[in-house]
């Protein structure tokens, strides 16, 4: 089950909704073994497309240096959907390398802000994809 506050899913959802027609992506980082996000991160998708996302290299290698100096690890790596239920693609789980992190997923398939859109989350090991439920809290 993934834990997260309101503030972090109205960021995460803002983003998306932000970078629409293309694609958003980002991570939220933790205390290295609290499985808690506390840090978002919104990144640049480096493939500037709406229909897959990459984190640019230069930009993700600073992100683990910085993290690793603050003790954190990525507890949740997000990604948008802009045409598309929040659901990985078979792309999403051929590059999910993180099997302690929650995968979040928010389609803006509907993006003129007025229609409702999907947050979802799942674990993905060794290609097998579980969605999970998320919890919305107000603080942690």
């Amino acid at each position: 089950m993934l834990t997260i506050t309101q503030a972090l899913v109205d960021q995460i959802v803002a983003h998306a909704r932000q970078d629409h027609p293309d694609e958003a992506c980002g991570v939220v980082a933790g205390p290295v073994g609290s499985g808690r996000p506390e840090r978002f991160i919104p990144m640049l998708n480096a493939a500037r497309s709406p229909t897959f996302y990459e984190f640019d290299s230069g930009d993700l290698l600073k992100l683990y240096r910085e993290m690793d100096d603050r003790d954190e690890e990525p507890v949740v790596i997000y990604h948008s959907h802009t045409a598309t239920e929040a659901y990985p693609s078979r792309t999403d789980i051929t590059y999910a390398n993180e099997p302690g992190a929650h995968y979040v997923l928010v389609s803006t398939a509907d993006a003129d802000g007025a229609g409702p859109f999907q947050f979802r989350s799942y674990r993905i090991v060794d290609g097998e994809v579980t969605e999970e439920e998320v919890t919305v809290v107000r603080d942690h």
